[in-house]
């Protein structure tokens, strides 16, 4: 997906962005934690993110790296990068096994800005048994990976309920960076027909609201999950299904999303947000064995 599809769907209540316009949403509808100001502007000459890279280790060979920010106070380590950006790109890799025999393989992802340049790698680590008796239901530890090869965001989620007819265990997923530290969680709120889900923060409590269409299709188009205050009158982003073409559609599980979100969010909700955006694709777009992908929260 590129830049311009990109900021063409960014949201706006009742209306569309002209072409090539970027996404504007209101700072004040998610001021952040107590004290917050944002984070400081890099140092006068410092590279910015669209400047050319040649390729470090940690990812396929042929996509530059977005530069590394310099450390920041207050920020966790390889978060740097989720300062200076307002849209993420999730490309999900093609796994040959899975598209010869089906044979459930643990999901890869590239992570990547609006201009192309990958931030992340995305690695989920799963045992065999489990990816292929508990299909997109199963619990997973998924592991993102700057160029530096560190490990510096883990996303878990346990076993749940894949049905909103059991509204006592329902989906969530914690978020931690750098890893055994929580910086928030995603947690599925009961609704009969729509998907809706609750973004915290560490200490559990709420900060943002995601719902998304009663019927989750991405037959010849997006599927938008709006970001939303807690009152649920100001969208602040939206997470992106993307439509990939009909071959990679009807013969894979392969997805690609989009995440958009303010300039000056704090960069420990941009990183939950992440993390919201992988369990959505768990959740409705991930086939696995004799499943098929599912079309609701039913």
């Amino acid at each position: 997906m590129d830049k311009q599809n990109v900021q063409t769907n960014a949201p706006q209540p009742g209306t569309d962005f002209p072409v090539g316009s970027p996404p504007q949403y209101s700072p004040a509808a998610f001021p952040g934690p107590p004290g917050y100001a944002g984070y400081p502007a890099p140092p006068a000459g410092f590279p910015v993110q669209y400047q050319p890279m040649t390729n470090q280790p940690g990812g396929p060979a042929g996509v530059p790296w977005m530069t590394a920010p310099p450390p920041l106070l207050d920020c966790p380590p390889g978060l740097e990068y989720l300062t200076q950006i307002d849209q993420i790109l999730v490309h999900q890799q093609v796994e040959l096994l899975e598209v010869l025999i089906g044979f459930e393989t643990n999901n890869k992802y590239e992570i990547k800005n609006s201009f192309g340049q990958r931030i992340y790698v995305a690695v989920e680590d799963t045992d065999c048994c489990t990816r292929n008796c508990c299909g997109s239901d199963r619990p997973f530890t998924l592991k993102i990976i700057d160029n530096m090869g560190r490990e510096v965001i883990t996303l878990q989620r346990p076993l749940r309920c894949s049905s909103c007819c059991c509204p006592c265990c329902l989906q969530e997923i914690e978020i931690q960076a750098p890893p055994g530290v929580p910086v928030g969680y995603i947690v599925q709120t009961w609704h009969p027909c729509l998907p809706k889900f609750t973004i915290q923060n560490e200490k559990g409590e709420d900060m943002l609201k995601i719902s998304g269409p009663c019927v989750v299709c991405s037959c010849c188009g997006d599927v938008d999950f709006e970001i939303k205050s807690l009152d649920e009158e100001t969208v602040v982003g939206k997470i992106s299904k993307h439509w990939s073409g009909v071959l990679r559609e009807a013969f894979t599980d392969v997805d690609n999303f989009g995440i958009q979100f303010p300039l000056d969010l704090d960069v420990k909700m941009k990183a939950v947000m992440l993390g919201a955006c992988f369990l959505i694709d768990f959740m409705f777009f991930e086939s696995g064995g004799d499943r098929e992908q599912k079309l609701g929260v039913w």
